[in-house]
């Protein structure tokens, strides 16, 4: 395995507290594991040989001339792979049971079933586990029903065939050849769980059956359609849609309730380029924008639990940063996420260094007070007196602490400024603070906090107005534009249809927006202390069809969201950015992505409607 498939060659199966990638080969080469934010165990896509990968797949040195197509069962988290040849056509799904408990597990299991529709075909199985992102060594033992156990300091890699097969050693890993006529299955299951790191006995996962097997793959297929049926969205782009929806539940740490912003790390957003961060965790920018889509959706349950989890970090204080919040913590909430360079790892397709962990936490990021004051206002009900106390005396240390320049929405590493974005979510804060205080009788100082919205209010149309640019723009001291702006009308700073807003949406057209894509910002115009560039940005281009939309430029709205969803992968899927030949780029799939493309097709139905078309 000499070589990187592409960033978008790939689909994910998840159950809720961990997720797999794998590609159209029919390769796991990436899986972290208990958690999304664990070491991984299988990481190829960051270094093809030192990584780890285990893949199963038509044996391409029997079989010539094999075309692979790979897809979901429609509305599910199943992956299948379909492997088509002149001998034959068989498939592999692969799939994990999901497991929607508050209690974290460290036993987590893949399943892979493959079969035979018609002719006969012979598959190839090669388990490749590189431990501690590769960093560890492992042992491997044969246990007496035919299964094999794979163990590096702490996890054990459970691998387990039917009776039918036979796995054989191949140094420290395993691998396996078989040959299925039409009508016939096989299984492999990969089950991890804390190990003894090599110290005594060889307990392992309880088989399963071939009867269990076909349970739970029963099973998870009704978990994801009975899930599915909460959700109301009746428009135009249902398909996407769901599978957005479906994206979002995999990438949500289901004893939490807080989503990653995606399930790798490494990917860069310039092939070679150090642009290369760690996505593993929970930003509250991301996860708060995610509540507006769950609760557009009807998924409610979701939506409160990440809500319980924010509050509690209100409630908690002790940050990392020094601040009542930090812009991102570990999926239990933990502010501490230290940055290594995995030197040892090449990078994928050589664009080092690869980072684990983010050292972007303890940055100064005024706009998250904004965006968890709106996902809080969003909820039916206010929360316990402690959380409101907790929440109120935030803002009150913002009405002090609002006026200071920062690193901005991007986390730029080339100094702070007075970010016009950051000034915007601090006046969603204090707009949304005065309103819960309002609607429930709560106490609060609102002399204090509406004299502060209107100071923040008059400052952006007075310094974030550039009378040159006719536009709003990044920040106070340059005439530069920033995509992030487009969220000026949804969180209700600005009508959609103001002349101001319309010369601002004109000069991110003639300077931002390239086709349907849309780049954050121009880093040659306005540096942010890396080196290389980077494709456009999805979000943005998402929120730029959501903007077009609202301001009753349906026709140009809809043909740039049609062109948008051409980009999306195989399976559905979208990464961080799209590069200049289409192709993904960046850490996949993308949370921030898929919320835009849910908040997209419901602003476009709804004013489709209402102009009846």
């Amino acid at each position: 395995m000499n070589d990187y498939p592409q960033i978008a060659d790939h689909g994910m199966v998840g159950d809720l507290q961990t997720a797999a990638l794998i590609s159209g080969t029919g390769a796991i080469d990436w899986w972290c594991t208990p958690r999304f934010d664990s070491p991984s165990i299988f990481a190829s896509l960051l270094d093809s040989e030192r990584g780890g990968f285990c893949r199963l797949a038509v044996d391409s040195g029997r079989v010539a001339g094999v075309t692979i197509r790979q897809l979901y069962l429609p509305d599910t988290a199943i992956l299948v792979t379909r492997f088509m040849a002149p001998g034959g056509v068989g498939e592999v799904a692969d799939f994990m049971e999901p497991n929607p408990s508050s209690i974290p597990t460290d036993r987590h299991r893949l399943v892979r079933v493959v079969r035979v529709v018609r002719g006969s075909l012979p598959f190839s199985f090669v388990c490749r586990p590189r431990f501690d992102y590769g960093r560890a060594p492992h042992t491997l033992t044969f246990l007496d029903d035919g299964s094999a156990l794979l163990r590096g300091p702490g996890t054990d890699l459970h691998v387990q065939v039917p009776p039918s097969l036979s796995l054989r050693p191949d140094g420290d890993d395993v691998t396996a050849d078989f040959v299925l006529q039409a009508g016939e299955t096989a299984f492999v299951v990969l089950t991890t769980e804390s190990g003894a790191g090599g110290s005594g006995g060889h307990h392992a996962a309880a088989p399963l059956t071939a009867d269990e097997v076909r349970a739970s793959i029963e099973s998870c297929r009704a978990f994801w359609h009975d899930w599915l049926r909460a959700s109301r969205y009746r428009g135009r782009w249902h398909d996407m849609v769901n599978r957005s929806v479906i994206t979002l539940k995999l990438l949500t740490y289901a004893p939490t309730g807080a989503p990653i912003a995606a399930a790798t790390m490494g990917l860069p957003e310039q092939i070679g380029g150090e642009r290369n961060w760690d996505y593993r965790y929970t930003w509250v920018r991301d996860a708060s924008l995610s509540v507006r889509a769950l609760i557009d959706l009807g998924f409610v349950e979701e939506a409160q639990a990440f809500r319980r989890w924010l509050r509690e970090r209100l409630e908690a204080g002790g940050t990392a940063s020094g601040e009542p919040l930090q812009i991102m913590y570990r999926i239990d909430g933990d502010p501490y996420l230290t940055e290594e360079v995995l030197d040892h790892l090449e990078g994928y397709q050589k664009s080092a260094p690869v980072r684990a962990g983010n050292a972007a936490a303890d940055q100064l990021q005024l706009d998250i007070y904004g965006e968890a004051a709106d996902a809080l206002a969003q909820a039916q009900e206010i929360g316990d007196i402690r959380g409101w106390r907790s929440f109120a005396g935030v803002l009150d240390w913002l009405a002090d602490a609002w006026d200071r320049p920062d690193e901005g929405i991007w986390e730029t590493r080339g100094g702070r400024q007075d970010f016009t974005y950051s000034r915007l979510m601090t006046w969603v804060a204090f707009d949304r603070g005065i309103r819960m205080a309002t609607t429930y009788s709560r106490p609060a100082d609102l002399v204090r906090w509406m004299a502060t919205r209107d100071a923040v209010f008059s400052q952006i149309v007075d310094r974030g107005w550039n009378p040159r640019r006719q536009a709003f723009v990044q920040h106070y001291a340059t005439d530069v534009l920033d995509a992030s702006l487009l969220l000026m009308p949804r969180v209700g700073f600005i009508s959609p249809r103001d002349p101001a807003w319309l010369s601002t949406l004109d000069a991110m057209d003639r300077e931002l927006v390239s086709d349907s894509l849309v780049y954050r910002y121009d880093p040659a115009a306005s540096p942010d202390g890396l080196r290389g560039c980077e494709g456009t940005f999805n979000l943005c281009s998402f929120l730029y069809v959501e903007a077009l939309a609202r301001a009753g430029r349906l026709q140009q709205a809809r043909y740039a969201f049609d062109k948008m969803l051409t980009y999306a992968n195989h399976v559905g899927l979208f990464a961080e950015e799209i590069g200049p030949s289409g192709e993904q780029l960046g850490n996949f799939p993308q949370a921030f992505t898929h919320l835009a493309i849910i908040a997209a097709a419901v602003a476009l139905d709804e004013q489709l409607d209402r102009a009846g078309r």
